[in-house]
């Protein structure tokens, strides 16, 4: 694992989409797993911009994300701070701003009528693209991956997982106030890859920001591996991980 501290957001998310954008040169047709949340914005918004004035070409690549709220799906007929879906900010953050085929692009659907057979399915779809060449990943408030809580298994699998209320909380926070929707009308359950998913992807590229995240994210790297931070799971990653911190969010770690 390849720890990287940079200055600040802006650094940390050049770097990230550098990253990115060599292995799209590197394989045209590679598949990558897209994070939502707010500290990959930056990279995202990098990648639209090598794509509009470098050229970045994604046309033939194919994306699957880490998850979805179950109970809704993407409807661009409202406005963007109204759509908290996490298919929805993909569109806006990412996919409308660079030539990535919108049929290349995979979100979980969180209006699956059967989401456990639509979890089997999706498993599926990973499997005959040949898997994910590079997952982006970030870090929850209580250390989990995707929408994986503490408790997942590390052998879990693409499922339908019923939120914490920290998160739930953090996430009300970062999306669902703005738009005015009471905490009470958030959904409780989603749809995530599991970790084991996560663990067979060729590279992770993990991103953290803030000092909000310090304590989380130097348990997750420094401490023992635990499912409680099952973030910490990036310890026991078998192929070429690297997490990239600001100086906020890597304030806590005692060994750099």
């Amino acid at each position: 694992m390849k720890i990287i501290i940079k200055d600040n957001y802006q650094q940390l998310s050049k770097l990230a989409a550098s990253i990115i954008a060599d292995l799209v040169r590197e394989k045209p047709n590679c598949v990558l797993g897209f994070a939502t949340g707010a500290t990959p914005i930056g990279t995202y918004h990098e990648l639209a911009r090598l794509h509009k004035e470098e050229g970045l070409d994604f046309s033939k690549v194919t994306s699957f994300n880490l998850d979805e709220y179950l109970g809704i799906t993407m409807d661009l007929k409202l406005p963007y701070e109204l759509d908290q879906s996490y298919a929805r900010f993909m569109y806006e953050e990412l996919f409308k701003r660079i030539n990535i085929k919108p049929e290349n692009t995979h979100v979980p659907f969180g209006l699956a009528q059967n989401p456990e057979e639509f979890c089997i399915e999706y498993e599926k779809m990973i499997k005959d693209a040949g898997g994910i060449d590079l997952q982006v990943l970030g870090i929850g408030g209580d250390g989990h991956w995707a929408f994986n809580e503490p408790g997942s298994s590390f052998d879990s699998r693409t499922r339908v997982e019923y939120l914490t209320q920290k998160t739930v909380d953090d996430n009300y926070e970062a999306f669902y106030k703005k738009a005015g929707v009471s905490k009470e009308d958030m959904p409780r359950k989603a749809l995530t890859m599991g970790i084991a998913t996560i663990l067979e992807s060729r590279r992770a590229l993990m991103l953290v920001s803030g000092s909000s995240k310090a304590d989380i994210i130097a348990k997750a790297l420094e401490g023992p591996v635990t499912t409680d931070v099952t973030a910490s799971a990036i310890q026991i990653y078998k192929g070429d991980a690297t997490v990239i911190l600001d100086k906020a969010a890597a304030s806590k770690l005692k060994n750099f």
